[in-house]
């Protein structure tokens, strides 16, 4: 049963991320983009990591997973950040149609 309901996490983990890029190219602009893409990604990792977490039971490489899955929360959103503010601050401009 544990099997089951992990693959099933990982499948989800995996149709999210699929459906987020197909909504990646809905938005024109590159600020909503990297918006979704962020959180996509986040999203879709962790709910793959989870699925991988209970695929493997309560383990030392469960925490190594754990851990990677908590860096990549903190990590993540400030790299995005730093990705929108250097294109501003750059002068990248939204083209108006």
């Amino acid at each position: 049963m544990q099997n089951y309901i992990g693959l099933t996490l990982i499948g989800l983990g995996i149709g999210f991320i699929a459906f987020g890029i197909l909504g990646i190219y809905r938005f024109k602009n590159f600020y909503p983009r990297i918006l979704v893409a962020s959180k996509v990604d986040t999203v879709g990792f962790i709910t793959i990591m989870i699925g991988v977490m209970v695929k493997h039971g309560l383990s030392y490489f469960s925490l190594k997973v754990f851990l990677i899955m908590i860096l990549t929360l903190i990590i993540n959103p400030l790299i995005t950040h730093s990705i929108a503010r250097s294109a501003f601050n750059s002068g990248y401009k939204i083209k108006k149609e």
